[in-house]
Order: structure tokens, then C-alpha cells, then sequence
């Protein structure tokens, strides 16, 4: 794969790449994938997918349009298990990608940068979400998340980073990851790995 040779040049990074390749891929319908960003919120995987099941299956097992999601009443939405907050960030996502004719062609279209201020305008949707997002939906190479906790702490470990200055230490992170450019998601997809497998010492 290109990008390992790429990140390979970071000593400290290729440490952290190990033997695992990363592909990315494209998932289709994004209004639905920012709602079920929403409901992962504060829950384990496991309890993620068995609510988004529940969702889906609202609508006959298929996924809905953001009107359909709009017209479905709170108390629907409450009676798969999601929260009073949850419920109106999830109609509030719907709405927005009416007013906004959001469509999966025209998010293709734009730059990472230009998805983040459309998207963050959201109640409920912060910058972390929407660089998720643009990892883990739209497939996008060069995302760096200098907001991810995981991301930090496995930093941290490598750089040798000082993280009693938060402000600091984020402006180090983004300075070491402009390096890692076109491939930064790859590097946070190896930094993730490279960290739930490395003993706390």
C-alpha cells in the first residue's frame, strides 16, 4: 500500500504501523450514517447496533429518507432507547438535510474542510463526529482528528508528548501529523490499532 511507505518516513510513526493494511470505504446514504453517529454517542458498539437495528426497522428494515425520520414522532424515537437529547438531535439532523438538500453527491463533491463547517452547524454534531465521518463514511485519505482521545493518549506515549498544556500539546500533534499528509486517516487508523494493543507501561 502507498500510504505506508509514505508514513514509514516518521520513525516514531512506524512503530505503529505493524503488520495490519487499512482500506477505506465508501458508505452510501450519509444523512442516515450522522444519525446513527448521533444514537453511538456515550454507548458501546454493541448497544449502538442493536438501537440502530431498532431504527432501521422502523421503517421496514430499510433506511429512511430524512422527511420519513422528521415525520416519525419523538415518542417513536423514545421507545427504541434513545434519549429525550438524542431524539431531537436525530430530527434535527433530518431537518437540516432537507433545508440543505444534503445528498451523498453533493458531501462527494466538497472538501473535508467545507464538510466540516456545513456539518458542525448541527445541534448535536460536534467537529470530532464530522471527522469520523469523513473517515469512516466518505472514505476521505486526509483526516487528522486532534480531538480524539485515543489518537491523544497514543501520541502522547510516542512523541513523548507533555499533555499538561492541552493547547500546546494539540498544535504539537497537528505540526508532527502535517508530515503524514495525504494520509492522515490511515495514521490514525494505525495510532487507534497501534494503542489498544500496547500495554500501559
Amino acid at each position: 500500500m502507498e500510504y505506508v511507505n509514505h508514513l514509514q518516513k516518521d520513525k516514531k510513526l512506524a512503530r505503529a504501523l505493524g503488520e495490519e493494511l487499512h482500506e477505506l470505504k465508501l458508505h452510501k446514504n450519509i444523512p442516515v450514517r450522522i444519525m446513527a453517529s448521533i444514537m453511538s454517542q456515550q454507548l458501546s458498539t454493541k448497544v449502538a447496533k442493536v438501537i440502530f437495528h431498532r431504527f432501521l426497522d422502523l421503517y421496514n428494515a430499510k433506511e429512511p429518507k430524512p422527511q420519513q425520520v422528521l415525520d416519525t414522532p419523538a415518542t417513536t424515537l423514545r421507545a427504541i432507547g434513545l434519549s429525550n437529547a438524542k431524539v431531537s438531535y436525530v430530527h434535527n439532523v433530518a431537518a437540516f438535510c432537507i433545508e440543505h438538500k444534503i445528498t451523498d453527491k453533493k458531501l462527494l463533491a466538497m472538501s473535508n474542510e467545507d464538510i466540516i463547517k456545513l456539518l458542525v452547524q448541527i445541534k448535536g454534531i460536534g467537529q470530532w463526529s464530522v471527522e469520523m465521518l469523513l473517515m469512516f463514511t466518505l472514505g476521505r485519505e486526509d483526516v487528522f482528528a486532534v480531538d480524539d482521545l485515543g489518537i491523544q493518549q497514543a501520541m502522547i506515549k510516542l512523541y513523548k508528548l507533555d499533555p499538561s498544556n492541552k493547547k500546546e500539546m494539540k498544535e504539537k500533534m497537528l505540526k508532527i501529523s502535517s508530515k503524514w499528509s495525504p494520509y492522515r486517516t490511515y495514521a490514525c487508523l494505525h495510532l487507534w490499532g497501534w494503542k489498544d494493543n500496547t500495554p500501559n507501561t
